[in-house]
């Protein structure tokens, strides 16, 4: 016997297998990355002896970047980074967020499954010979599904796992920024630290020379204005060193932040900068844009506002939404699971807005003007890298240049005090003219210093300028962003051995 519910399974089969056809549909448009060309090499590398432009064969950049300082006090603080800053723990938290929403969309193929069972109860009475009291039971399941003809839950789903992509990307720029941050910070202290032993030497010379002034002024040889003049430059000598601890407590201070940790918890030990900035490799301009996080961040940006331009596109077909329900129901509950009591419906719908007086027109030019700026932003930043690469090797070189000028002028300031600390002593110079000397020799001492400073904050920004070490290859695939390891935060950060805190 044939049951005609059979007839309408087989259409709601048929019609089922025509959506599935017709997914193939898809209203996106193709994605393309857009185009920069690059200049062929950086500007400061043309006929530069200093820097060299790194091949695929030479060693490059790595993921610790700080190391090419060879500071070991340093590298200690900068792993303290990953683990410890909670801006990058907030990052990596959003990313985990993202990707649980990448999760959450592609539950968007499947069809979402209902159970609603019940037991109604009524009593109408019993008048006119009407049956008082009556119960229905009811096991009901039903299933939607909205078929994917035109591809919007997939260009959903493609959208939620770039958008996980961009957080990767930006776990990785701040990061960088925050490591950069440090080591500019480290290398200032060290730089106050430098100052201040410059002011204590000069402090005790400076000592020497008032015993000296009042000796002679006891002698009768020198005049009361000597001696006054003497004190006058000690304790302006003392007052500067003091002022230094203001700014090597501060540097401390936010140091410690950049690492998670209370400022009293951190005590960085007196030290000075061993070397001058190390020769780094330089890739030519078209890596570039594979070695910045926050290029690479901006650029799946663009990719989620083409998708956008594809679901707004979507808006102006219809929704296709296959339904189903089947269950029992039995106004007793012992004949409830007898064939009987089947129920079953199902059946496509479509959903079409017919007018909406130029809503979605309106709605597909803001999302093409959200692609145009997009791309305006992704072509601005990565001018802007290329400028900060420039600016970093212009620095470096001028400051190479000056550095070199600035011992020269040292070296000519501390000879020239040699001689006239003999002439006052041999009572052929006045004080005056000592005390002249000593104030260059010391603004001399102190700019040398300074320079140094600046040539070691210019190489941590050209090594952030260059990305870091990083490339675009350490952006997780959409493959990999819906692997249950990337759920844990361990694995966004550096898993580092538990030691004591650098002190004084």
């Amino acid at each position: 016997m044939k049951y005609p519910e059979n007839n309408m399974m087989r259409r709601v089969a048929l019609a089922v297998s025509s959506f599935l056809l017709c997914s193939a549909c898809y209203v996106g448009r193709e994605y393309q990355k857009p185009v920069i060309p690059p200049a062929p090499t950086f500007k400061e590398l043309v006929g530069s002896d200093e820097w060299k432009t790194a091949s695929p064969s030479d060693e490059q950049l790595k993921g610790k970047w700080w190391e090419v300082f060879n500071d070991p006090q340093l590298n200690q603080l900068e792993e303290l980074v990953a683990t410890g800053n909670f801006n990058v723990q907030q990052i990596e938290a959003q990313f985990r967020q993202a990707r649980a929403a990448a999760i959450a969309s592609h539950a968007g193929f499947y069809p979402t499954v209902t159970a609603t069972p019940s037991i109604n109860q009524a009593d109408r009475g019993t008048g006119a010979g009407g049956r008082g009291f009556s119960a229905t039971f009811s096991a009901p399941f039903g299933a939607t599904w909205e078929a994917d003809v035109w591809g919007r839950i997939r260009m959903v789903n493609e959208s939620a796992q770039t958008n996980a992509q961009v957080f990767a990307a930006d776990i990785e720029n701040s990061r960088l920024s925050i490591q950069g941050t440090l080591a500019v910070d480290y290398f200032n202290l060290l730089a106050s630290d430098m100052q201040l032993s410059l002011l204590k030497d000069t402090i005790t010379a400076y000592e020497k020379f008032l015993t000296l002034t009042m000796n002679r002024f006891n002698g009768g040889v020198a005049s009361k204005v000597d001696v006054t003049l003497a004190q006058a430059q000690l304790y302006t000598a003392q007052a500067q060193a003091t002022d230094l601890a203001v700014n090597r407590n501060q540097l401390e201070h936010a140091i410690a932040v950049l690492t998670g940790r209370p400022p009293s918890e951190l005590s960085i030990a007196r030290g000075r900068i061993n070397a001058i900035p190390p020769q780094i490799p330089v890739s030519v301009p078209s890596k570039l844009l594979e070695r910045r996080p926050d290029i690479a961040a901006q650029e799946r940006l663009i990719a989620i506002a083409n998708l956008n331009i594809g679901l707004q596109k979507v808006a102006f077909y219809p929704t296709i939404i296959l339904s189903a329900t089947t269950g029992l129901t039995s106004p007793n509950l012992q004949n409830l699971l007898t064939w009987a009591s089947r129920v079953w419906s199902a059946g496509p719908s479509a959903n079409q807005t017919l007018f909406d007086f130029g809503r979605r027109d309106a709605q597909m030019l803001q999302v093409l003007a959200a692609y145009d700026a997009s791309v305006d932003i992704y072509r601005q930043l990565v001018l802007t890298a290329f400028q900060q690469v420039e600016d970093n090797l212009s620095t470096l070189r001028v400051l190479a240049l000056e550095a070199d000028q600035q011992a020269k002028a040292v070296a000519a300031s501390e000879q020239s005090l040699l001689l006239e600390t003999e002439r006052y002593k041999a009572g052929t110079d006045s004080y005056l003219n000592v005390i002249t000397t000593q104030t260059l020799t010391l603004t001399n001492e102190r700019n040398a210093v300074t320079l140094l400073q600046r040539r070691m904050t210019a190489a941590v920004n050209l090594i952030l300028a260059l990305g870091g070490g990083w490339d675009t290859s350490a952006i997780p695939t959409k493959e990999q962003i819906k692997a249950p390891a990337m759920g844990d935060p361990a694995n966004h950060t550096i898993a580092l051995p538990v030691e004591k805190t650098t002190t004084k």
